[in-house]
């Protein structure tokens, strides 16, 4: 790999933006980005120009040598790219209203990434991912592609399956639940060993090792948890937690106490609207501060965001590869043989040693019995979601939504279907031919 970086980051209008520029500056000495290309769609081009031009008075503080440019043209960012890094969000926030409003009016969880509104994120993304990869492979065969687009797993495994592209998933949750025990135990980071098992949203910590001691079963006692801005920090309750014998993620709490959550959506859909609805009202604060010509560092009010610690884990990963350090994170990759009961090419969230050549999976020590069903039954709704994305088969929507635990019965996933597909028809043509 070159001594001179040039990174594409695709979505770059995001309100993440400024967190990964943060990173690159951070890490310069040991990753040395010269040029830094944000590309965005025709209708992000006001967000691309605003957070774009705080990243370049971000960088001139630095006084580092990076060059950033600003543009609309994908294959101008993607060429001869080192890294190219994914943050999209197909149908902007828009589409994701209704992705947690509609199975909200049928009684069911609306979340951007698990259930039906995953499922519809999906549908949006996957068919743009894989034309992404044709530019890649095309014009940068050796790069990495980094995804952080949600659902980030689905998305990884679509790649994987029908491009060449050498492609990792990335999630900011794993890097949280560290930051969350550093402060807990006062620990470095080279003092914890966490082992996750599961799929991207859908993990379970199975080993939680603090200076070689093994604190899960006070973690699991004292139903502390790391949670994130996104999903409410309701309580576990304790005789499950215990008797569960793993760390559950907090995106399980859709499954382990659906109507509890599910209660939640729908008072704060009362009160505040849906989260999207949220995440809006925090974004327009966001970009009224990137447009201060003063600003020339990220705000601490980006912490609001569900995505915490993202470019952390992206430039992490960035910086472990280029350097081969051979250090551990925890990333959605190929399974092969490490869940035995899942395909070979299913995409899984596991620990990973870290290689130039890319990362290595490492074996799991402990997969408890009663989660191997749930982690089963995700991944095949997710494969028929993939499928269905790759051939516009309503068939597999059906069947998809009819597999996903959160879905009650045939009769209710067919009419989350229509309502959901027509909603989406902008951004679905293999759905309408």
């Amino acid at each position: 790999m070159r001594d001179a970086l040039k990174i594409a980051i695709i979505g770059g209008g995001s309100s993440y933006t400024p967190e990964i520029v943060e990173g690159f500056i951070l890490r310069y000495a040991q990753l040395p980005v010269r040029e830094l290309w944000f590309v965005d769609v025709e209708e992000g081009k006001h967000k691309l120009e605003i957070v774009g031009n705080l990243a370049k008075r971000m960088i001139e503080k630095s006084g580092l040598p990076i060059e950033v440019h600003l543009t609309l043209d994908r294959r101008k960012a993607i060429e001869n790219a080192d890294f190219v890094s994914t943050q999209m969000r197909v149908g902007l926030l828009e589409a994701r209203k209704w992705d947690e409003h509609i199975p909200n009016k049928y009684g069911v969880i609306g979340q951007e990434t698990t259930g039906p509104g995953g499922m519809m994120k999906a549908l949006r993304t996957i068919p743009l991912l894989l034309d992404i990869c044709k530019d890649i492979e095309e014009l940068s065969p050796n790069a990495w592609l980094l995804n952080f687009t949600n659902p980030a797993g689905m998305v990884t495994e679509a790649i994987h399956k029908y491009s060449k592209v050498k492609s990792i998933g990335l999630c900011n949750a794993p890097i949280g639940l560290h930051k969350w025990l550093m402060n807990k135990y006062d620990a470095a980071p080279e003092q914890i060993y966490t082992e996750f098992v599961g799929l991207n949203h859908l993990h379970w910590v199975t080993r939680a090792e603090i200076r070689g001691d093994d604190k899960l079963a006070e973690l699991l006692d004292r139903k502390e948890e790391y949670s994130g801005k996104n999903v409410p920090a309701s309580e576990w309750d304790a005789d499950f937690l215990r008797s569960l014998q793993a760390l559950p993620s907090y995106y399980l709490k859709y499954f382990y106490m659906t109507d509890i959550m599910l209660d939640e959506q729908l008072v704060s859909l009362k009160e505040n609207g849906t989260r999207s609805e949220v995440v809006k009202r925090v974004e327009d604060e966001l970009f009224k501060l990137y447009q201060d010509p003063d600003l020339q560092e990220k705000p601490k009010q980006l912490e609001k965001r569900g995505g915490a610690y993202y470019s952390e884990a992206a430039v992490n990963l960035m910086d472990s590869i280029y350097n081969d350090k051979r250090d551990i994170q925890t990333l959605n990759v190929m399974n092969d043989n490490i869940i035995d009961f899942l395909p070979k090419d299913a995409c899984i969230e596991v620990n990973c040693v870290i290689t130039a050549g890319g990362p290595i999976p490492v074996g799991l020590t402990k997969v408890p019995e009663h989660i191997k069903g749930l982690i089963h039954a995700v991944k095949t709704y997710e494969r028929l979601t993939i499928e269905a994305a790759v051939t516009g088969s309503k068939d597999l929507v059906l069947q998809a939504l009819v597999h996903h635990p959160l879905v009650p019965s045939v009769a209710v996933a067919k009419m989350l279907m229509e309502e959901m597909l027509e909603k989406n028809k902008a951004y679905l043509p293999a759905f309408f031919k």
